[in-house]
């Protein structure tokens, strides 16, 4: 089968290189079909399931990742059937529908839409595609570093948001498989959102009482274990930011690339933006533009509003 995603470009910034003094690359995964890196593992897994033989899919998402499932099980002519918490934004839910799928909307989080698929996918007898914990998904994420060394850049660190750690776990698949071992990996959330830092802090995963982030799409309480396993590993940085500084880095990447993104990747452009000092000596930097498929003028304008005040 052929891929469901495509190979995103890996832009140069002359704005964000300036604003660092060093050379930074923008992996461009919100140029997907699907508006985000989620092409890659949720493409994956659903082409795996209907290699086995699977007709009906459920999937559980705060919206890219429910959307990416839409979209590959309309390729594979698949059934599927997609659950969103109450804080899925309308534009994502549109999106959704838009590719055939069923949408359901249910509890306050993505952790009560995710037990609800759970109890659905086992009472119809389909296929569940978890949003970010499974292997076949971290394998997908992880072309997107393929990718990277095939343009002939290695990284001196990678910057890549973290919700429930599928992606991370991708990119630290795909640095290993190239022998990059070395490479550290920054590890950025928005507070109120920061299962995986908290989880870092304890040595112990650890759920969170609850998500009070805008950034709902990094809004897992609980990160994949995997994630947590992988510090033991490699150099993994958790770094936290506020809602603000994603928000307002959404802001200046629109007006720097002529692109939207949602808060919860302009969490990563935010350390590029601020100058964070762990960027130091750790050229060239690669930042993950990881997409969001669920942003709008009009919503990128409600947050700026929200998060001045």
């Amino acid at each position: 089968m052929q891929p469901l995603y495509v190979h995103t470009p890996l832009w140069h910034s002359s704005a964000l290189s300036a604003i660092t003094g060093m050379p930074v690359y923008l992996k461009m995964e919100a140029l997907q079909p699907v508006g985000s890196f989620k092409a890659r593992g949720m493409g994956a897994i659903c082409q795996d399931m209907a290699l086995a033989g699977v007709q009906k899919v459920i999937c559980s998402s705060g919206g890219n990742a429910g959307f990416a499932t839409a979209y590959a099980c309309r390729q594979l002519e698949l059934d599927a059937t997609i659950v969103v918490p109450e804080t899925t934004p309308q534009r994502s839910r549109d999106l959704i529908q838009g590719e055939g799928a069923r949408l359901l909307i249910h509890g306050a989080s993505w952790d009560d839409a995710h037990a609800y698929s759970l109890e659905l996918a086992h009472a119809a007898g389909a296929g569940y595609v978890h949003p970010f914990d499974d292997p076949r998904i971290w394998t997908g994420h992880a072309s997107l570093v393929a990718e990277i060394a095939e343009s002939g850049i290695k990284p001196g660190m990678v910057a890549v948001s973290v919700g429930g750690g599928g992606l991370l776990c991708g990119v630290l698949e795909g640095l290993h498989t190239m022998g990059w071992e070395d490479v550290p990996v920054l590890a950025i959330e928005t507070e109120g959102a920061a299962s995986f830092a908290a989880a870092v802090k304890a040595g112990r995963l650890v759920t969170l009482e609850k998500i009070t982030s805008l950034a709902t799409t990094l809004g897992a309480r609980t990160v994949t274990a995997r994630a947590l396993e992988w510090t033991r590993q490699h150099e993994i940085i958790p770094w936290l930011v506020t809602d603000r500084q994603a928000v307002n880095a959404c802001l200046r990447f629109s007006a720097d690339h002529r692109l939207l993104i949602e808060p919860a990747c302009g969490a990563a452009l935010s350390v590029v933006y601020d100058r964070a000092p762990i960027l130091a000596d750790r050229a060239p930097l690669v930042v993950i533009v990881c997409g969001g498929a669920g942003v709008t003028l009009e919503l990128l304008q409600q947050w700026d509003k929200r998060t001045l005040g």
